[in-house]
């Protein structure tokens, strides 16, 4: 079995070449629209156990690498009015590297049958569009396919086992069958893949960080949802 960890929206840079773009964009870009606050730290503190991770520090607002190639989000409202030659050099310089970078891990395992775990981390804010988010932790999974959903239970009840008053939802605060890079892995890999979402709300931050207590929690579940304590 092997541990697959990626964040994809660890930061919010912009390279001076696009930056012009985002003139009077600095609130825009510091909000979890620009990039998921916490989830690099939380990814930093959780890849030592792990066989393989990805992450990116590129504002999700350039190209999002979450999203399929055909998705109307792949590019924000400052980049989609650029004329297709300069959106595909955002593709090729941006999002195919991370995105094949990733793939190609993951064809090398299944390609020797090995069992593969894929946690994407990321944070959601906790108030969107009036609607008040109270759960603490969102596990995403397809609940079509039977190993995510076992896993996905799995990592709840050692979560709950070691806090029993985190509140962790399942497909919560989004549907893990929606597109994003998972997804698209499942695709590709009908066997040998197993992917799941992790999103934590950022409510919890302290001076951009997620609490340790809560880092444990998270860090020690997974490992007992694995068998790897």
């Amino acid at each position: 079995m092997k541990l697959l960890l990626t964040c994809e929206h660890g930061g919010n840079k912009v390279p001076s070449t696009y930056r012009s773009l985002f003139t009077g964009a600095d609130e825009v870009l510091r909000s979890h629209r620009g990039w998921d606050p916490g989830a690099l730290g939380l990814f930093e503190l959780l890849k030592a156990d792990a066989d393989a991770h990805f992450h990116s520090t590129t504002s999700r607002l350039l190209v999002e690498l979450n999203r399929s190639p055909h998705h109307p989000a792949l590019f924000s409202r400052f980049t989609r009015s650029l004329p297709v030659p300069e959106r595909k050099k955002l593709l090729e310089r941006y999002y195919m590297p991370y995105r094949s970078a990733v793939e190609e891990q993951v064809s090398k395992w299944t390609a020797k049958r090995e069992a593969v775990m894929h946690v994407a981390v990321h944070s959601f804010t906790p108030v969107l569009n009036g609607e008040v988010r109270t759960l603490d932790i969102g596990l995403l999974y397809d609940p079509m396919r039977r190993t995510e959903k076992q896993w996905a239970e799995r990592w709840r009840e050692a979560m709950l086992a070691i806090d029993g008053t985190v509140e962790v939802r399942m497909n919560k605060p989004y549907l893990g069958k929606a597109d994003g890079f998972p997804t698209h892995l499942r695709k590709l890999h009908r066997a040998h893949y197993t992917g799941i979402e992790l999103e934590v709300n950022q409510g919890h931050l302290v001076n951009g960080k997620f609490p340790k207590d809560l880092v444990t929690l998270v860090r020690e579940s997974l490992r007992r949802s694995l068998s790897r304590t």
